[in-house]
């Protein structure tokens, strides 16, 4: 049986919220295969962005522990977090966030260099990556000249591109009208499967969570399993 790409073990979160504290979650757990793809699903406030932060160690849970590819890394140092999420995760938002002065091509080319790839080998794989998301002719365009659909293709191609073992995906539809967003839920989809990645997507469109392999809830500060459509 193959590894876990992602496990949370009883995780918590808690804020301090003037004397008292605020509890987000408590005692989460859940575990992502590699190739899986989950949706997280949830009403406004229940915290799935808090659990998608914490699955992407970019904040500490108040307790538990996060598994990437089967380490223990909430409890590393800082320097050991940055290198595991640089090398093996990858977020998709709603905002695109592209570099503005960079055509498409060159951002998704960008953290591949930051990870020590040759110019040579990270532009090959971004325009494989770009021409699979149906991007081929947009190669040479930068975010503006982009539509709001295909700028979020990009984005998601670049969260990819480094072949990293878990993808955290907050609303990444969430700013595309209906069509567009079916169009890019698709894709991405399509390129996850292909590449083998564990996928945690955030979404409150159910008829895109129906097109996964299950589906969570988290409401009330609880996760469970949910079915939905």
């Amino acid at each position: 049986m193959s590894e876990a790409a992602l496990q949370l073990d009883r995780v918590t979160r808690l804020y301090k919220e003037g004397e008292g504290t605020l509890e987000v979650f408590r005692d989460v757990s859940l575990t992502l295969m590699p190739g899986e793809l989950v949706a997280l699903v949830g009403p406004s406030g229940a915290g799935k962005s808090s659990l998608l932060h914490i699955a992407g160690l970019l904040e500490a849970p108040s307790s538990g522990t996060v598994h990437i590819g089967g380490q223990a890394a909430s409890v590393l140092p800082d320097g050991a977090r940055t290198r595991i999420r640089r090398d093996t995760i990858g977020f998709v938002y709603q905002a695109h966030h592209l570099l503005p002065e960079f055509d498409a091509l060159e951002n998704v080319m960008m953290p591949q260099l930051i990870a020590g790839k040759s110019r040579a080998e990270a532009k090959a794989n971004a325009k494989r990556l770009l021409e699979q998301m149906s991007l081929g002719a947009r190669l040479d365009h930068r975010p503006a000249q982009l539509s709001g659909g295909e700028q979020q293709r990009v984005a998601i191609v670049r969260a990819v591109a480094n072949k990293p073992k878990v993808l955290l995906a907050d609303e990444p539809t969430g700013n595309l009208d209906t069509r567009t967003s079916g169009g890019v839920f698709a894709a991405l989809l399509d390129l996850v499967r292909n590449e083998g990645v564990a996928a945690l997507i955030a979404t409150h469109n159910t008829d895109l969570a129906v097109q996964m392999d299950r589906t969570l809830l988290l409401d009330k500060g609880r996760l469970s399993a949910n079915e939905v459509g």
